[in-house]
């Protein structure tokens, strides 16, 4: 406490002229015990002044005072009741400002900058009015200082530093009582980042005022932003002086839901995903809206207002690359996150630019014909790997300039999961093992029941049992029978069956598209490592195959090898889908943004449950928006790269409908629903896990128990009485807003948590936490080690296994590795998802990780959760001690071992680029 307390203002009290005048008048007051100065801070009738010492007790709050108001005060104690009672002293306070500086600025933006610099002195300033806690009891409104402008603008026009400090001075009476907000008007032209404020001249200390915005030029939002102090308030605890100020703030960020958004707006709203076709490009680049059907329910999005497209007044008009999406103004990328991006598009472009230039002069499909074609694209680089070196640099300028200056930028990095072991991805121990520690851990069950059995209507998609049969798996169980080994909990499941099969009629009509709907079965060795025993591959039962279901084993020769193969590349095909679609974009993405838009409309700034939420939210609306715009869309990169085309979107909306619960996205739910693990009271975390060795569980567990307690100790500190969950109506309207608005289509399921108290809230906002950070972590920053080589998770498949009665079986004996390199993904397709999942997988520069955030030490004007906040960084840096311990464990087989990588997507730190590392607060790649 005493570390938080020496953060929070001591140390910056005493190196403050202002704040140390304070110090010299307390401490006088403490040593004489005669008076202590309250937030009226003037001689008064002795009774007054005994119940305003009491209240500035109580409050640990005093006035604020300056050097001559301590001259004063001095001069007068000794003969304090001769002065009169209603006589106020106006003294000076001083505002340090911080307003960060864009590091790159275009040719308008700096013509704009020295236009303000110019006007700024003739009265086009920036102007601060302080207001009070406490209410003026003869105009019955909040007190208010005087306006003060910023000074010295024009003067730190040309100062190169990220982060300039301006001050401001404001004349206030004694009576003045703690500054609880601050509104700030912008007569400028060009809008400006204010970073913090904070006020100095106050006994108590400095106040803060964290702003982290965009303030915008009275011209394009007219009227006053307002700030609040750092210190929170539940809505029953207002000041009332801060109580208008608190439901106007809420008012205006709620917007009032009609009109086109412009780029400078701060408004949170909601709309259904209906902007993700382009009818007006073709009538094949229509798709339907998603959300507020019973056919397609999905979670709704930041509403942008744009208006309908031209040929279907259901479909909202497009915005395309490169103008900009609408998000709130704060929630776009600051400057260092957005240039990585701009670097990675620029990669993304010239690694789709070449290739596309190659198959336009030449009639070669630029299909991988051998491995060493793979592994050109790390080793040469595509220019060379293409023999198009001396064509394309000669006939492009500007791609020679660009291949001189970008230090491999034309160049793959190899990834992570052939640097090790270049032949790891072949084998059948690799494969089991990813499907534990790789990017996609998420979806593997113990099997319960043998056959497996399927949930999907036998009218319409045939008979619902399984091709599986005991002695497929028999001879590959150590003597066990099958139910056996179910029994001892030895076999598991990963079941992508019901996903896809009723979307496979429509995939594998699509051109260079051939998919199954997969089975894959494990089973659980002595030294805890899975292997896998049979793969069913399902097709309709009118399917362009005789064969509705087939089962493969692990091979008995050079043919059965390669058929082997083919069949795990389809598993991990539709593992890329489910992972991407389901898992990733859905769990992580979607469904978080709801909570989102719903704490920023009805959760004030004030409110101690959005100061906590805060970091968790960061970028997730621009990054959403980002997809929306050319990843998930018509013809995006989803839809280009992944075996399901087109019915993408509507794969993950039926995942939405059938699968997603939110009461099962904490992790002990989930684990326990799979059937991975089983409540246990003498376990650490109260549950044993069936597979020891589960890294992503076993950390993730370690994880989800650190951010559980640092939620019960805030939320148990805000609310000690765990009625007052209910009677919080801003907390209410928030849960309510995001099921019944954000998540319409499902709010009549039973399943929701209640709200009801502290236990109901530490559940809901750990789970929020926990998928933001942790979960999305897990799943995306292992996108390029992992899938960066593509026959290891190829994401699209285009030729079936073949049987001897087909056509290509002759090819396939010819030459398997050609036949087997053809039915994965063209070097275009190839590079263009190696160079989305590089961007996704990289960790940008301000990347904030868990057990961090902005102002440290100010972010909160508690100063108890300010230490708590510190004891769980400490909690998250031991365990990141933990996992590097496991990751050296050799008995721990699935994250130790010759050629294995260690498991790190749980280690919560990271340097920025690609580094299969690293958990950041919040869903913003």
């Amino acid at each position: 406490m005493a570390l938080a307390k020496e953060i929070m203002g001591s140390s910056l009290m005493e190196r403050s002229s202002f704040a140390s005048s304070s110090k010299l008048l307390l401490g006088h007051s403490f040593q004489q015990n005669k008076f202590l100065v309250s937030p009226f801070a003037v001689p008064l009738e002795k009774n007054r002044r005994q119940v305003r010492l009491r209240k500035a007790l109580n409050n640990n709050t005093v006035a604020a005072i300056s050097e001559d108001l301590v001259k004063s005060s001095s001069s007068s104690s000794s003969s304090s009741t001769s002065v009169p009672a209603e006589k106020a002293v106006t003294f000076k306070v001083r505002a340090v400002v911080t307003v960060r500086n864009k590091i790159k600025e275009d040719f308008k933006e700096t013509l704009v900058k020295h236009l303000d610099a110019i006007t700024d002195r003739i009265g086009r300033n920036v102007v601060l009015e302080l207001v009070s806690t406490e209410i003026d009891p003869k105009t019955k409104a909040p007190k208010k200082s005087n306006e003060a402008v910023l000074k010295d603008w024009s003067k730190k026009m040309n100062v190169k530093a990220e982060r300039v400090n301006y001050t401001a001075e404001f004349m206030v009476d004694s009576d003045f009582g703690e500054p609880g907000a601050i509104t700030v008007t912008n007569k400028h032209q060009q809008e400006f980042f204010m970073e913090s404020i904070t006020i100095e001249g106050f006994a108590c200390g400095p106040v803060h005022f964290p702003c982290h915005s965009w303030v915008q030029a009275k011209k394009d939002l007219p009227g006053k932003r307002i700030f609040f102090s750092n210190k929170p308030y539940l809505p029953h605890e207002t000041p009332a002086g801060l109580k208008v100020l608190r439901e106007k703030e809420l008012r205006n960020l709620r917007g009032d839901g009609v009109g086109v958004r412009k780029l400078s707006d701060r408004i949170y709203d909601f709309a259904t995903y209906n902007d993700l076709g382009n009818p007006d490009k073709g009538t094949d680049l229509s798709r339907p809206a998603l959300g507020g059907s019973e056919k397609y329910p999905y979670p709704r999005r930041c509403r942008t207002g744009r208006l309908p497209s031209d040929t279907d007044m259901y479909t909202e008009s497009r915005v395309e690359k490169p103008l900009p999406m609408y998000v709130p103004r704060d929630e776009r990328f600051e400057e260092s996150k957005k240039n990585t991006f701009t670097i990675k598009r620029l990669k993304a472009v010239l690694h789709n630019l070449i290739p596309g230039l190659k198959a336009s002069l030449s009639v070669n499909n630029n299909d991988f014909n051998e491995f060493s074609d793979v592994d050109g694209l790390y080793s040469e680089g595509l220019l060379i790997k293409l023999g198009l070196q001396d064509e394309v640099l000669n006939k492009v300028p500007l791609i020679r300039k660009i291949h001189e200056s970008s230090q491999g930028l034309l160049k793959f990095d190899t990834p992570k999961i052939i640097s090790k072991d270049k032949f790891a991805w072949l084998r059948d121990d690799e494969f089991a093992r990813q499907a534990m520690s790789g990017i996609n851990p998420v979806n593997i069950e113990k099997l319960k029941v043998f056959p497996p059995v399927s949930n999907l209507d036998p009218q319409i998609y045939g008979p619902q049992e399984s091709a599986l049969r005991e002695e497929h798996i028999l001879g590959q169980l150590n003597g066990m029978t099958v139910q056996q080994a179910i029994d001892e909990d030895k076999l598991f499941i990963i079941d992508y069956h019901d996903i896809y099969l009723p979307f496979l009629d429509g995939i594998n009509a699509l051109d260079g598209r051939k998919s199954y709907a997969t089975r894959t079965i494990f089973f659980l060795t002595p030294v805890g490592t899975l292997k896998p025993v049979a793969i069913e591959l399902s097709l309709p039962p009118a399917g362009p195959s005789s064969r509705s279901k087939r089962v493969v084993t692990p091979p008995v020769d050079a043919t059965t090898n390669w058929m082997w193969q083919l069949a795990k590349a389809h598993v991990c095909s539709n593992d890329a889908g489910v992972h991407q679609l389901v898992n990733h974009w859905l769990r992580t993405h979607a469904c978080m943004e709801p909570f989102i838009l719903a704490a920023y409309r009805q959760l004030s700034a004030m409110h101690p449950i959005l100061k906590l939420l805060d970091p968790h939210m960061r970028y997730t609306l621009e990054i959403n928006a980002l997809a929306r715009q050319s990843l998930i869309n018509a013809d995006g990169i989803i839809e280009s790269c992944f075996t399901p085309g087109r019915y993408c979107m509507e794969i993950s909306s039926a995942a939405y409908k059938n699968l997603w619960r939110f009461d099962m996205e904490s992790l002990p739910a989930d684990l326990v629903r799979r059937g991975m693990a089983v409540p246990d009271p003498t376990q650490p975390h109260g549950l044993r896990l069936l597979i020891e060795d589960y890294p992503y569980a076993a950390d993730g567990l370690m994880i989800w128990s650190a951010i559980q307690n640092w939620v019960r100790t805030y939320v148990n500190h805000y609310y000690p009485d765990p009625n007052l969950v209910a009677q919080d109506k801003e907390l209410q309207a928030w849960y309510f807003e995001s099921i019944n608005v954000g998540h319409a289509d499902l709010k009549h399921e039973p399943w929701w948590p209640p709200l009801n108290t502290s236990d109901d809230l530490v559940s809901v906002l750990t789970t929020l936490i926990w998928n933001a950070s942790a979960q999305h972590a897990a799943l995306n920053f292992g996108q390029y080690p992992y899938g960066g080589y593509v026959p290891n998770r190829p994401p699209l498949m285009r030729r079936l296994i073949p049987d001897e009665s087909d056509p290509e079986y002759a090819s396939f004996q010819a030459d398997p590795q050609r036949y087997f390199l053809n039915a994965m993904p063209s070097l275009l397709q190839a590079t263009k998802f190696m160079a989305v999942v590089d961007t996704l997988s990289t960790h940008s520069p301000d990347e904030e990780y868990l057990g961090e955030r902005q102002q440290p030490s100010t972010w909160t004007g508690d100063t108890e959760m300010v230490e708590a906040f510190y004891g769980f960084s400490a909690k998250i840096m031991q365990i990141e001690k933990e996992i590097d311990k496991r990751n050296c464990d050799r008995t721990l087989r699935n994250r130790c071992g010759a050629g294995v990588l260690p498991y790190e997507l749980l280690a919560p730190s990271s340097e920025p680029g690609v580094t299969c590392r690293g958990v950041p607060n919040s869903v913003s790649t």
